[in-house]
């Protein structure tokens, strides 16, 4: 097994825990779920028991992309993070399970999380 298969693997096995512990505990609630690339960040929260997205914001959206903006920094983070709360709370939402997939909670995920916190969302 090559070293990239087996990171990879790895990867899988992180995110399959993270999530299954963050499904059990949620209760009813919603997931918001956080992926990040090395070009952007995304977020989108999920009703796991109807199986679909109900609010996404990314970088990739026109309200925070903007000509020339940087996706992968921590201030983008901190927009998708208030972006994604203004959503939800626009959609009746207002209490949510946190899920940082395979991701280490800091940086940018930690950043998107805080301001989704200071807009609104309860975790």
């Amino acid at each position: 097994m090559s070293v990239r298969s087996r990171l990879a693997l790895q990867q899988k096995r992180r995110q399959f825990r993270v999530r299954n512990r963050v499904i059990r505990d949620a209760h009813g609630r919603p997931r918001l779920s956080v992926f990040r690339s090395n070009r952007h960040m995304y977020a989108q929260i999920i009703d796991d028991v109807a199986g679909r997205t109900l609010v996404a914001a990314s970088t990739v959206d026109a309200e925070i992309a903007g000509p020339g903006g940087v996706g992968s920094d921590q201030d983008a983070a901190s927009k998708v993070g208030k972006l994604i709360a203004e959503r939800a709370t626009a959609a009746g939402i207002s209490k949510v399970v946190f899920d940082r997939g395979a991701f280490c909670y800091h940086g940018r995920v930690a950043a998107l999380a805080t301001a989704a916190r200071e807009a609104g969302l309860d975790f």
